[in-house]
């Protein structure tokens, strides 16, 4: 039965009318309207409409997302998802941890589902012991499957990562991975993956610079984990086939540089500055966004002008990306496609969980701004 307006404060009346509009399924999985939206409908103060929708999350009708509004809370017969997205320590993490959320909550507006985010803390010594009881506890919840985005960081964080996976298979709880496989080079593929397109997204950045007339190209990796390595692929297929292209006059020889995990970031960047000036490149693909930031601002405390002097890329699309003068040519990251590819594989496993595991690549788009002699968006 839905609610009566009561004709006592107004703040409940319009909470009782829009838990009406609720029940009726006026808003399934689709974003509400806003504060001012609601105010302007119903005729009452931003102060009011505030209030009315506190009502409704404390009734656990409603969730706010941050930056993004109010939604329905997904009916309990939804499909409950866990997230755990093993991210590198960092001033970048908080802003990568959204990136790599937008795309399942932008689904779940489309496609009512409950997401998970906050059922696996794990750190580098988390034992079997600690683990296994935390997997128990979320497929008690009703959580189906398990999204993985793994550390790249270290050894320990990949062994982390590891009992995590013999935890959820003794549970029999199916897990894709997001973005990469676990930390390692050439490491089989045991699970379900879906990743971006890195071997494309390092050519086409790569081609981009060659193209704007760069004559030696470098690019800079991180860890040794398969996107990583994709990238390197994608970077020495587009230098491989500009080498063959008539009238170039650029060096092919291949750079890899490698920026370091166990400095601090600036110093780290200014580490990687210093290999750039010593490689003599005119042209450098990083990894990140923030590391093309930091390899940017040392570059010039250096004297060298970006991008006349050294043009560079990145990869992600991260906000920083475009705060400043010098805007960041970058491969954007797809998170809706991700999403929406890593939820029908989950729902496919659990439909035939003896098939083989499956990797699914999923395309972004080159963004060009300043970083590599592009106008600003």
């Amino acid at each position: 039965m839905s609610p009566r307006l009561t004709g006592g404060p107004k703040y409940l009346e319009v909470a009782a009318a829009i838990e009406a509009q609720v029940q009726a399924g006026k808003w399934d999985g689709g974003r509400m309207p806003s504060v001012r939206g609601i105010a302007g409908r119903h005729g009452v103060s931003v102060v009011t409409a505030s209030r009315a929708l506190q009502v409704l999350r404390d009734k656990g009708l409603i969730q706010t997302i941050e930056r993004s509004g109010c939604y329905r809370v997904p009916p309990p017969g939804a499909d409950r998802w866990a997230l755990a997205l093993r991210l590198t320590p960092g001033p970048w993490q908080k802003a990568t941890l959204s990136m790599s959320r937008v795309g399942f909550e932008a689904l779940a507006r489309r496609e009512p589902m409950h997401l998970e985010a906050d059922l696996f803390p794990l750190g580098p010594d988390a034992a079997p012991a600690d683990i296994l009881p935390m997997v128990r506890r979320a497929k008690e919840q009703g959580v189906r499957g398990v999204f993985l985005l793994p550390s790249r960081w270290s050894e320990a964080e990949m062994r982390t990562d590891e009992r995590l996976l013999a935890a959820c298979e003794a549970e029999e709880l199916p897990v894709v991975l997001l973005e990469r496989n676990l930390r390692g080079h050439n490491r089989p593929l045991e699970r379900d993956l879906v990743a971006v397109d890195d071997l494309d997204g390092a050519a086409r950045c790569t081609r981009h610079l060659l193209d704007q007339g760069r004559r030696r190209v470098a690019i800079v990796v991180a860890s040794p984990t398969s996107s990583h390595n994709d990238r390197v692929a994608g970077y020495l297929h587009a230098l491989h086939a500009a080498g063959h292209h008539p009238g170039r006059k650029s060096d092919f020889r291949p750079v890899v540089l490698h920026q370091s995990d166990d400095l601090p970031s600036r110093d780290a960047y200014a580490r990687l500055a210093d290999q750039v000036r010593k490689a003599e490149v005119d042209g450098v693909v990083c990894y990140q966004d923030y590391t093309a930031i930091g390899l940017i601002m040392e570059l010039l405390t250096r004297g060298l002008a970006v991008p006349d002097d050294v043009a560079v890329v990145g990869f992600d699309d991260l906000p920083i990306g475009n705060l400043f003068t010098i805007g960041v040519t970058t491969y954007a990251y797809p998170s809706e496609g991700m999403a929406e590819h890593a939820v029908r594989l989950m729902r496919e496993r659990l439909k035939n969980p003896g098939r083989p595991p499956i990797k699914v690549v999923v395309p972004g788009h080159l963004i060009v701004r300043e970083s590599s002699g592009g106008a600003r968006e």
